[in-house]
């Protein structure tokens, strides 16, 4: 299907998921997202499936609590929703956790967000230091389809999540995080494509 008819169907889908609230700079970053994810082993209506939710979560958060919005990084495979980054409190760890299975179609919400002070600088450079390095590794090793695993990395610990085409291209990504210079745990959560969960 050309990329003008992917675009149109899905602008149509996601009008009407938002009901239609005028959203147009999230609109187009939605299209995009989706359309790149299309070319995973996701495929074309689970990616968008999967970018209405996280969407729609981080809506939630920021109409609820701007917090929530800017310090919880929301990565969404197969209506599995993870959650990570760093909140002040235990209470806002769980409106996190409540607010994502508000969304339609999440089917799962992993909730690894870390109840503690606010990073210093140097802390935050570290974690996107490590998940740029990692992304990096991913691009140029030609036996893992990059585009599949979803990286986020909170205190030196490395989160992936996605869709691994076999235990061979996981168990690579992991070595790859393990090697990371400021990693100091890898929490993996991919699933295999075969995977047939409910």
């Amino acid at each position: 299907m050309p990329y003008k008819h992917l675009f149109i169907s899905l602008n149509l889908l996601i009008i009407a998921a938002f009901g239609l609230n005028g959203c147009a700079g999230a609109l187009v970053g939605v299209s995009t997202a989706a359309i790149a994810a299309s070319s995973t082993e996701k495929g074309f209506s689970t990616a968008v499936s999967d970018t209405v939710i996280k969407t729609k979560t981080a809506d939630l958060y920021l109409q609820k609590d701007v917090d929530l919005f800017e310090a919880v990084s929301i990565s969404v495979n197969d209506g599995s929703v993870l959650l990570t980054g760093n909140i002040e409190t235990f209470e806002k760890k769980l409106l996190a956790t409540q607010l994502a299975w508000e969304v339609n179609g999440v089917r799962e919400v992993i909730n690894e967000v870390s109840v503690a002070e606010s990073k210093g600088i140097k802390d935050i450079a570290k974690d996107l230091a490590a998940a740029a390095e990692l992304r990096a590794k991913l691009i140029t090793d030609g036996d893992v389809s990059s585009l599949n695993y979803t990286i986020d990395v909170v205190n030196g610990t490395v989160y992936l999540s996605g869709i691994a085409r076999s235990d061979d291209e996981r168990e690579k990504v992991i070595t790859h995080a393990r090697g990371l210079r400021y990693a100091k745990k890898v929490v993996d959560y991919t699933v295999l494509s075969r995977d047939t969960r409910d």
